[in-house]
């Protein structure tokens, strides 16, 4: 025997609205509920089938399952009707006015889709003006999911918060619970540390909490974030940071304050920008050739915005290198660039030999102990803390160099490394591992762009080894690691756009699928996902170079390009790091 199970959705609203006409008219009501001098006239039946709360209450063996009125003086004569409203209607009207009364209600007589539907009301309607009322709400009735949503609005939106004065004055009424989750925020954008520090003892002075619990607050500010010379002063002067504890850990901010070449090396908690995403930095460059920029402009891989930084280079470079060591940005030496300024044509380029570094949690640069001898067209890297700076060229008409240079942090020093076995600029450089692969660029014995391919393990001995050369010669070209193997793209004035990925466990090299046309002098990183971004660059177009304004992404999946945004201008001769900085708040 074959059977259709048939469902009809009209029948529950219709008997919904049968009880609700019923209770309109008065009809068949057969208990009264009664709070604050007013009566709520009401169907047993349908409230013990909607609230655990009287399901328990009109059990035969009680008193309240004959009486004809019950009596609710823990409610609130509104919170009643609108709960009564729900139960009868499926609807509920709430306003930051009606939320508590209703809450309650919906509490008390365990309503819980009343409840759930309050929850998503607050997670659905927070702003700015009110954020805290809403987060202090949802701590109280225990709405876990709104409280997570209303600590980490008030996290995000911290600036605009502080910047008014009912913003600050909700932030000081805010409950415990909240004020410390909103202090572990790991997004703050706009906001400094010494605000959130301020903030923090401002509320401990509205609050008065035990020595135990001022210092669980208090350890979730980011000590290391804050100026020295103000943490100093105000350590001395707040009696919340003179506890041990605490004490203890401005001591230790203090102390890496004044380590200055060592600070990326010691990156705790402390001392991280409170930002859970990374921004590619485009580091230099500008429209032409021979006429790089002092910018940096920071590019957000979701959002595909571009945003200058607000404090640009020290100095005009072009041929740098760039890398990035405990979120601090190294630029290291290539060729300072002097513009005439009354002519504008005469550039004069002298090799440099300094090194800055960019410490985004102040937005400063510092200028660290320089190279043994300065440098261009060279490439350098990462391994294990460590920086490597490997060949290029030292000033113009002079050969290129072999020497191999590492940046000792714990000395605060450049020392010498493996030399090079000939002179070589204009290489590119990857990483996988404790291996260092360089390959192609200019040799002193030959005038043409090479093949080779060198590896240096930084764990064995200090030599340098060939490894399978390319199948494309290639100068001013880039390399990248996705996965364990090395990706190689265009460089300078190449008859083809071919790109190559080396497998290092086999030693071979592989042909990918060409970029559309010809690119050089290009910005060039790895996302977090495993993409490779390319940035601007040179071509040739109608016999001439053109500087370009797109960006391109490269999947390694599906060996596929595509053009994923234009940036603001065209840019050539930038260089790429990944890095967390502060973004500004938006607007």
């Amino acid at each position: 025997m074959s059977y259709f199970l048939m469902l009809s959705k009209s029948h529950g609203d219709g008997v919904l609205s049968h009880y609700q006409k019923l209770r309109t008219e008065g009809r068949m009501c057969d208990v009264t509920l009664e709070t604050e001098g007013e009566e709520f006239p009401a169907h047993r039946t349908l409230l013990a089938c909607s609230s655990d709360y009287f399901w328990s209450l009109f059990q035969e063996h009680t008193l309240e399952s004959r009486a004809r009125t019950v009596s609710l003086p823990a409610l609130s004569s509104a919170g009643l009707a609108q709960i009564l409203d729900f139960i009868y209607t499926s609807w509920i009207s709430l306003s930051p006015y009606t939320l508590e009364n209703t809450l309650e209600a919906a509490c008390y007589l365990q309503v819980t889709h009343a409840v759930d539907l309050c929850a998503r009301y607050i997670s659905d309607s927070l702003s700015l003006d009110n954020c805290c009322f809403f987060a202090n709400v949802a701590a109280r009735y225990g709405l876990s999911e709104a409280f997570t949503d209303a600590n980490r609005f008030i996290g995000f939106n911290m600036a605009k918060l502080l910047g008014t004065s009912s913003g600050r004055s909700g932030l000081l009424e805010l409950n415990l619970d909240s004020f410390r989750e909103v202090l572990g925020s790991e997004e703050m954008p706009g906001v400094k540390e010494l605000a959130v520090l301020y903030l923090a003892l401002d509320w401990l002075a509205c609050n008065s909490l035990p020595a135990l619990e001022s210092n669980s607050l208090l350890s979730r500010i980011r000590f290391g974030l804050i100026p020295p010379r103000e943490l100093s002063h105000l350590g001395t002067l707040r009696p919340a940071l003179r506890t041990p504890f605490i004490h203890s850990l401005v001591q230790k901010a203090l102390h890496y304050h004044m380590q200055v070449p060592l600070q990326p090396l010691l990156q705790t908690l402390h001392t991280s920008l409170r930002t859970t995403s990374s921004r590619v930095l485009l580091v230099g460059g500008g429209p032409e050739p021979d006429r790089p920029r002092a910018q940096v402009q920071s590019y957000d891989q979701h959002s595909r915005k571009f945003r200058p930084l607000l404090v640009g280079m020290p100095k005009k470079l072009q041929h740098q290198g760039v890398c990035v060591v405990g979120n601090f940005l190294f630029v290291i030496g290539g060729e300072l660039v002097e513009v005439d300024e009354e002519s504008e044509k005469t550039a004069v380029m002298t090799t440099s030999d300094l090194v800055w570094r960019y410490d985004p949690r102040f937005e400063r640069w510092e200028e660290m102990e320089p190279l043994l001898q300065g440098r261009a067209q060279f490439s350098c890297c990462v391994v294990e803390g460590v920086i490597y700076t490997i060949g290029g060229r030292g000033p113009r008409g002079e050969p290129p160099l072999s020497s191999v240079e590492r940046y000792n942090m714990r000395a605060g020093c450049w020392r010498s490394g493996a030399h090079l076995p000939h002179a070589v600029h204009g290489h590119a450089c990857a990483t996988v591992g404790t291996g260092i692969y360089i390959s192609g660029g200019i040799h002193d014995t030959q005038p043409e762009s090479s093949k080779e391919v060198l590896r240096l393990d930084i764990s064995g001995p200090a030599a340098w080894k060939r490894r399978a050369a390319m199948s494309i010669a290639r100068f001013g070209h880039q390399m990248a690691t996705i996965n364990e193997c090395i990706y190689t793209f265009l460089g300078m004035y190449e008859q083809f756009s071919d790109i190559e990925r080396y497998d290092p466990e086999y030693d071979q090299w592989t042909r990918l699928r060409p970029l559309l046309n010809d690119r050089f002098c290009y910005g060039l990183t790895v996302t977090p996902g495993g993409h490779v971004l390319m940035f601007g660059g040179r071509k040739w177009q109608d016999g001439q170079e053109v500087c370009t304004a797109n960006v391109l992404e490269y999947d390694p999946e599906y060996d596929s390009w595509r053009e994923v945004c234009k940036m603001p201008a065209p840019l050539s001769g930038t260089h790429c790091a990944v890095m967390a900085i502060q973004e500004p708040t938006e607007t």
